[in-house]
């Protein structure tokens, strides 16, 4: 995101954010298109465990405003829920919407796919036909006439090309105009979607999806059914999973499941169709209400459950989820925070376990029976929680952003502050918040050396995302703890548990966990003294933490050592197959708190704020087997006119420690003369780079120390790996004109900036 300057992918024509027509489509199929590289690729999640497995799953359909919203001067709708999904369809009406990068990136941190649309609607019907035939020819030609429709693979190539570049995962495809040709066409078109499966199968990877909405039926009429029938069962076949829509009476789920048990499952086999079980169909939810049974809205769970994902398994897609912002916007007061409190109410339920609201009754349809649906549920309980890819395939670093902010901080240091003019929204600066401190942390006593537990009050624990203060990126994660007073005659010292992040690990790997943190003992009149250290349990099925895991302290920084009060402790771990056994579920990340008082009998409060929480492979213990990596050049092009924007790029490298000297013996010496990670574990890649500048004159050609320059911004925004767009709304006013240093500051997927003497720059003289 350049965070001071401006999106400038719409200027770039094979950088187009989405295309209007097929027309368009083949204007970019005809020109090259490098692959996006600092999109995040997609990696699976562990599979799901045992009866796990045919439980419904959920898809995300989030249509915010006709989509391409986000601002990097203003805080904007981001979905932060990833742990509850399978799949998210970025949606909008252009005819093909490509997921903006950060979005994919995000999804892909998580182990969710994300999937673009192909719509046909309105004036959509002649790029219907278009889509069967292929590329219009620029000269009169012919050929012999077919007995049936012709179907060609060109628009299966180009688009399953297209994602494959900007890397997202598939298509929803969404025809809601009539096929004026019939049976004729229809047919076509189910041999088409087995094409454009085949293709994005073969380039984008046997992840790929085609979800069919259910709009046209088999006589290529506009007709929604609500459920998956014969009408509608030739387009799912070929597709890999199916979108109903949402006008459903209550008992359409069951219909609908009753008659997929229904279908052979040995022809469908014969077939070569596409595997399919239960929850490949996803069952429409429309958060806004319109025509759903429920109402929408906090009522959504109405429609859940009917769906019933984890009894019946049938799949849920939620379509419409910015509902809690749009709904809210125009409202006294309305800013981030209460929307987030509204967001989190949605989907993981109130702060307060007695604060569930009182959702009114929906209207009910002419002669629909009356159900009893119960008081509210949230979302989250009707889907498993999904922990993220394994870190050893995807290394896990959060700094608990939602994609949103008021200031930008590198390791400590705030080097932006933007809260004045609106703040930012950069998907791809979103992390994981912490999947188990929602919608709060949920605090045990830590037994210590076979003691028994404690019979104390428990302190309550509340959660927030803190935008004052943060160790990289834009925000932290606040635990805030009020504790009641104790009359035990142990009260003096105690200690809790809080879990906060799910991880999926292998056994027999040593991984390394990193924690930047910070303790706010002083909240209160009662004097606090806070211990903490990472603590590691096995998560059970029924999500809660067992079986503690033995952890083996690497290295701790003080607060002392690091900006801004920060302190940093790493710890290493090490899971056996029997412990990788029973974590099937995952493990627990926490805290380990131990807190000391003076007079335990008083009420007092303090709080944690995490920055930054990574799990990523321990490097090997070899001597000199470690890489460093580093930005190893850069260099700037002038931007031309109308265009002015100038574009900074560079390449980054790593390096090895240096080798004193060969310890060979002999030439059957059966040791190496150096031991390396060939791997590639041990070279972290790059999240994105932060991008400075700072004046060089003639009268101060040697320039001050980088860590005076003035930060512009950071990469990402446009998916583009090595590059950055400077233009005049990065620069301070004082240096446009004169000549300038620009550096390159990596940062890696571990979290961790590079050091300024493993940094690049480059010297440029900037235009009047």
């Amino acid at each position: 995101m350049p965070l001071l300057g401006t999106d400038h992918s719409i200027l770039v024509k094979d950088e187009a954010p989405f295309f209007r027509s097929l027309a368009e489509l083949d204007d970019w199929a005809s020109k090259p298109s490098p692959k996006l590289g600092a999109v995040l690729p997609y990696t699976p999640r562990r599979p799901v465990p045992g009866p796990q497995a045919h439980q419904g799953k959920l898809l995300v359909c989030h249509d915010y405003k006709g989509g391409y919203t986000e601002s990097t001067s203003a805080h904007g709708y981001t979905f932060n829920f990833w742990p509850l999904c399978d799949s998210f369809i970025y949606f909008s009406h252009h005819r093909v919407t490509i997921p903006p990068p950060g979005w994919s990136t995000a999804a892909h941190r998580q182990g969710v796919k994300m999937l673009g649309t192909l719509i046909f609607e309105g004036d959509g019907e002649a790029d219907c036909l278009r889509l069967l035939v292929g590329r219009l020819p620029s000269n009169v030609t012919g050929s012999s006439a077919g007995d049936t429709l012709p179907f060609s693979p060109y628009y299966a190539r180009v688009l399953a090309d297209l994602a494959y570049q900007r890397g997202f995962d598939g298509y929803l495809l969404n025809f809601e105009c009539p096929l004026r040709g019939g049976l004729e066409q229809t047919r076509a078109l189910t041999a088409w979607i087995a094409l454009l499966d085949a293709e994005l199968k073969s380039k984008v990877g046997p992840h790929a999806e085609t979800i069919w909405y259910d709009s046209v039926v088999v006589t290529g009429q506009l007709r929604w059914q609500d459920r998956l029938n014969s009408l509608n069962l030739p387009f799912f076949l070929p597709s890999t999973a199916f979108f109903t829509n949402y006008t459903w009476p209550a008992h359409y789920p069951n219909l609908t499941a009753s008659y997929f048990l229904s279908l052979a499952q040995a022809s469908l086999a014969q077939l070569r169709t596409q595997p399919k079980t239960l929850n490949s169909v996803y069952v429409g939810v429309d958060v806004w209400g319109r025509g759903q049974h429920g109402g929408g809205g906090l009522g959504s769970y109405r429609a859940l459950a009917h769906i019933d994902p984890l009894g019946l398994g049938l799949s849920a897609a939620l379509f419409g989820p910015a509902w809690t912002w749009e709904s809210e916007q125009d409202k006294p007061g309305f800013d981030w925070q209460t929307w987030w409190k509204y967001e989190r109410l949605l989907w993981v339920g109130p702060e307060d376990e007695q604060g569930r609201p009182d959702v009114p009754e929906a209207p009910r349809r002419e002669g629909e029976p009356v159900h009893d649906h119960g008081p509210f549920e949230p979302i989250a309980n009707y889907f498993g929680r999904r922990a993220p890819p394994d870190p050893l395939d995807v290394a896990f670093c959060t700094t608990f952003c939602p994609g949103v902010g008021n200031a930008w901080w590198v390791e400590g240091v705030k080097v932006m502050d933007k809260a004045a003019t609106g703040g930012w929204t950069d998907v791809d600066k979103q992390t994981s918040l912490g999947d188990l401190v929602w919608p709060r942390a949920a605090v045990t006593w830590e037994a210590e050396n076979d003691q028994p537990p404690r019979t104390d009050v428990l302190p309550t624990a509340t959660s927030s995302i803190f935008f004052e203060d943060a160790w990289t990126g834009g925000s932290s994660l606040r635990l805030s703890f009020s504790c009641p007073g104790s009359d035990a005659e142990d009260a003096f010292f105690r200690c809790l548990w809080v879990p906060v992040q799910s991880a999926a690990l292998s056994s027999q790997m040593p991984y390394h966990v990193t924690l930047v943190y910070k303790v706010d003992a002083q909240e209160d009149d009662a004097q606090v003294e806070v211990d903490l250290g990472l603590s590691i349990k096995i998560l059970a099925p029924d999500g809660k933490a067992h079986h503690n895991l033995n952890v083996s302290p690497v290295s701790t920084d003080q607060a002392i050592d690091l900006p801004g009060g920060w302190s940093r402790t790493t710890v290493q771990l090490t899971l056996s197959a029997d412990q990788c056994e029973l974590a099937r579920d995952g493990v627990a990340i926490g805290l380990a708190l131990g807190f000391a008082v003076e007079d335990p009998t008083q009420s007092y409060k303090f709080s944690v704020v995490l920055g930054q929480l990574a799990v990523y492979p321990a490097p090997l213990t070899a001597p000199l087997s470690q890489t460093n990596p580093k930005v190893l050049w850069a260099s700037y092009t002038p931007g031309t006119a109308p265009a002015s924007a100038g574009v900074l790029e560079w390449e980054t490298a790593a390096s090895l420690p240096t080798l004193p000297s060969l310890s060979i013996t002999s030439p059957d010496d059966p040791i190496p003369a150096w031991i390396l990670d060939y791997s590639q574990r041990q070279t972290p890649a790059f999240s994105y780079f932060n991008i400075y500048v700072q004046a060089r004159t003639p009268l101060a050609p040697s320039v001050p120390l980088p860590g005076q320059a003035t930060f512009i911004g950071t990469t990402g925004l446009d998916g583009r790996l090595h590059r950055f767009f400077v233009d005049d709304a990065c620069l301070p006013e004082a240096l446009q004109g004169i000549g300038v240093r620009f550096y390159v500051q990596g940062v890696t997927d571990r979290g961790r900036a590079l050091k300024w003497d493993r940094c690049a720059f480059v010297d440029v003289q900037l235009p009047k």
